[in-house]
C-alpha cells in the first residue's frame, strides 16, 4: 500500500520555490551589463545636443563678427581715402556710415546693428574710427537661456592728404636764356656767326625786332640771331623750358585727379625794370591747368628793338634782368598761403627756372660796374635778398638752375660773368627751400628735371589701417 505525504505540505513548498526565483531574478538583473551602453547614451544625449547647439551658434556668431570687422575696415579706409580726403569730416562720416550699414545689412541673423563713425582732422592729417555693436541671433536660444550673442569691434584708419596748392611758375626769359639748348646747337650758332663776338661767334639767339647792322653782322637778309637759329633748326634753352612747363601742367593735372587735390597755376616771366614792370604775367593764377599749359607753351625769349634798346626809343644798355624787382612783384602777386587742407587757403610754391645771372641798372654791384651812356649796369649772381621775405610768408621756393654755359672765347663773358660763374649755383641754392634746389647742365633733359622738382614739392597721399 502506497504511502502519501500530507496534503498540507505541498502549498508551502511551492511558495518557497517562487520566492527564491524572484530573488535570483533580481540579482541576475542587477549584475547584467548588456544594456548599460544604451542607458548611458540616453542619459548623455541631452547635454550633447545642448553643447552642439551652443557650438553652432558660437561659430555662426564668430563668422558674422569677422564680416562686421571687414565692413568696419572698409568704412574707416573709405573715410580717409583720396576721394574723400578733401571733403569735410561730416561728408566722410556719412559715406563711411552708409558703407558700413550697406555691408552689415547683407549679413543674415543680425539684430541691433549700431555703428559709430568718428572723424578727427588735424591739418592735412585725418583719422577715422568705426566702432560697432550688434547681436547674432541664436538658433538654439534655450541652450544658454539667451536668444543672441552680443558682438562688438572697431577699426581705425588714418591718412595724410596731398594739399591744395597754388603753383607760381616764374620763368627767366632774359636774352641769356636764348642760348642754344645743346652743345651741338651752341657750336652750330658759333660756326654761323663768325663776324660776331669779336670774331668768337655768338651762341645766343637774341631776339631783336629791328637789329642794327652792327648787332648781327654777317647774318643773311639782316636777320637777328633768333631768326638765324630758326633757319638752322637750332632749339634754344627757353624753348625747351616752355615745352617742359607745358608738360608739367599735364603732370599736375594727373596728380590732382589721383589725389583729389585742387591745383592752380600761374605763369610769369621777367621783363626789364626800365619798362615800368619787372614782372610779366603770361597767365594769372587759374585752376584750368590746360589753359596754363597753353600759355606756358608760348613763352619765349624777351624781344627787344636792337642792341642796348628795350624799345626803339628807350635806351637801357641791355639791363633786362632785374631779379630783385621781379621777385618783389611776384611777392605782391602771391596770396597768403594756408595749410592746403579743406577750409583753408592753398599752400603756395614759387617755381623759379633761371640761369642765375642778373643784369640790371643799379647804383651798386657786387662785381665790376659797367658805365655806358650814363647807365650803371650791374652783372652779378641772382639777388636773393627777397627770397627770405617770401619764405617767411610760408611760401616754398623751388629753383631749377639751368647752368650758365661758360663761353671761353667770349671776351664779355670772361670779363663780367666768369669771375662769379662758380658761385651761381650756391647762390640759388641759398634762395631755395630745403630740398627744392635742382640743377641741369647743357644737353640735360629740362622736362625731366622740372618734373622731378615738381614731384618733390608735392605731398602724396598715404592711407593705412592703424588696427
Amino acid at each position: 500500500m502506497a504511502k502519501h505525504q500530507p496534503a498540507s505540505s505541498s502549498p508551502v513548498l511551492k511558495f518557497a520555490s517562487r520566492r527564491c526565483g524572484f530573488r535570483d531574478l533580481c540579482r541576475r538583473l542587477f549584475r547584467h551589463c548588456d544594456g548599460n551602453v544604451a542607458v548611458i547614451f540616453a542619459l548623455c544625449l541631452i547635454p550633447l545636443v545642448f553643447l552642439a547647439g551652443m557650438a553652432l551658434d558660437y561659430a555662426a556668431a564668430i563668422q558674422k563678427l569677422q564680416r562686421l570687422n571687414a565692413a568696419a575696415d572698409s568704412a574707416a579706409l573709405a573715410a580717409v581715402s583720396p576721394a574723400l580726403a578733401n571733403q569735410t569730416a561730416t561728408q566722410a562720416q556719412t559715406v563711411a556710415t552708409n558703407l558700413f550699414n550697406g555691408q552689415a545689412s547683407a549679413i543674415t541673423g543680425l539684430t541691433g546693428i549700431a555703428p559709430t563713425v568718428t572723424i578727427s582732422q588735424n591739418g592735412l592729417a585725418r583719422t577715422a574710427t568705426v566702432t560697432f555693436a550688434a547681436n547674432s541671433a541664436n538658433s538654439f536660444p534655450n541652450v544658454l537661456g539667451q536668444t543672441s550673442w552680443p558682438l562688438s569691434g572697431s577699426a581705425t584708419a588714418n591718412s595724410t592728404a596731398a594739399p591744395n596748392i597754388d603753383f607760381y611758375m616764374m620763368l627767366d626769359n632774359s636774352p641769356s636764356m636764348a642760348i642754344a639748348a645743346t652743345t651741338a646747337g651752341i657750336n652750330k650758332m658759333i660756326a654761323n656767326t663768325p663776324q660776331q663776338g669779336g670774331g668768337a661767334g655768338c651762341a645766343f639767339a637774341c631776339h631783336q625786332s629791328s637789329p642794327n647792322s652792327g648787332d648781327t653782322p654777317g647774318n643773311p637778309n639782316g636777320w637777328d640771331n633768333y631768326r638765324l637759329a630758326q633757319s638752322l633748326g637750332v632749339v634754344t634753352r627757353i624753348q625747351n623750358l616752355a615745352t617742359a612747363t607745358q608738360s608739367l601742367t599735364s603732370t599736375a593735372s594727373t596728380l590732382a585727379a589721383q589725389t583729389n587735390s585742387a591745383f592752380r597755376m600761374g605763369v610769369y616771366t621777367f621783363t626789364s625794370g626800365n619798362t615800368g614792370s619787372a614782372l610779366n604775367t603770361v597767365q594769372s593764377l587759374t585752376s584750368n591747368l590746360t589753359l596754363a599749359g597753353t600759355a606756358a607753351s608760348g613763352v619765349d625769349v624777351l624781344e627787344v628793338c636792337k642792341g642796348n634798346y628795350i624799345s626803339c626809343s628807350t635806351y637801357d644798355d641791355s639791363t633786362n634782368t632785374d631779379f630783385a624787382a621781379a621777385l618783389t612783384g611776384m611777392n605782391s602777386t602771391m596770396s597768403t598761403p594756408g595749410t592746403g587742407a579743406t577750409g583753408s587757403s592753398p599752400q603756395a610754391i614759387l617755381f623759379i627756372v633761371t640761369d642765375g645771372v642778373e643784369d640790371k641798372k643799379a647804383n651798386s654791384c657786387a662785381y665790376t660796374m659797367i658805365n655806358l651812356s650814363g647807365f650803371n649796369r650791374c652783372i652779378q649772381p641772382f639777388d636773393i635778398s627777397k627770397c627770405t621775405t617770401i619764405k617767411a610768408r610760408g611760401i616754398q621756393i623751388a629753383i631749377l638752375y639751368t647752368q650758365y654755359y661758360p663761353l671761353g672765347a667770349d671776351s664779355f663773358y670772361q670779363q663780367y660773368v666768369a669771375p662769379f660763374q662758380s658761385s651761381i649755383g650756391t647762390n640759388l641754392q641759398n634762395c631755395a627751400s630745403s630740398g627744392l634746389y635742382f640743377a641741369v647742365t647743357t644737353d640735360s633733359d629740362i622736362t625731366s628735371a622740372l618734373t622731378t622738382m615738381f614731384n618733390s614739392a608735392v605731398q602724396s597721399v598715404e592711407s593705412h589701417l592703424s588696427n
